[in-house]
């Protein structure tokens, strides 16, 4: 996969982060569904966590700002392949797997793993 520009910028691709974080990929399908909670975009900073994929979807959860509600109508399905069109700045970061959290704001970037994640 080529590396994007968007806006000017250099972005990486999903191979060039799962290399900067030592990561074994794990892509996902266009027609997977990740959980996103529509009502928060626009917030930040972004926040993902990936838990393990099962009945469709990728396993990625993803919300914006600072607030998390568990409220179960909180995450909303969303296919992979429209991410591009709502946040494009975490495509690069869908191949991360399962343990993987991330979150970023402008230039700023946090991914780490979490073992206990990935045995739920």
């Amino acid at each position: 996969m080529a590396a994007l520009h968007v806006k000017g910028a250099l972005v990486p691709t999903q191979e060039d982060i799962c290399l900067k974080f030592d990561a074994n990929p794990l892509p996902c399908a266009e027609d997977d569904k990740v959980g996103i909670a529509i009502e928060t975009l626009g917030k930040l900073p972004i926040n993902a966590v990936r838990h393990k994929p099962e009945n469709g979807t990728c396993g990625w959860y993803i919300w914006c700002g600072e607030e998390f509600s568990e409220d179960p109508d909180f995450f909303k399905p969303l296919h992979v392949g429209h991410i591009q069109k709502y946040l494009p700045e975490i495509e690069p970061y869908l191949s991360l797997p399962t343990g993987y959290k991330f979150l970023i704001a402008g230039d700023y970037e946090d991914v780490w793993y979490e073992p206990e994640i990935s045995s739920m």
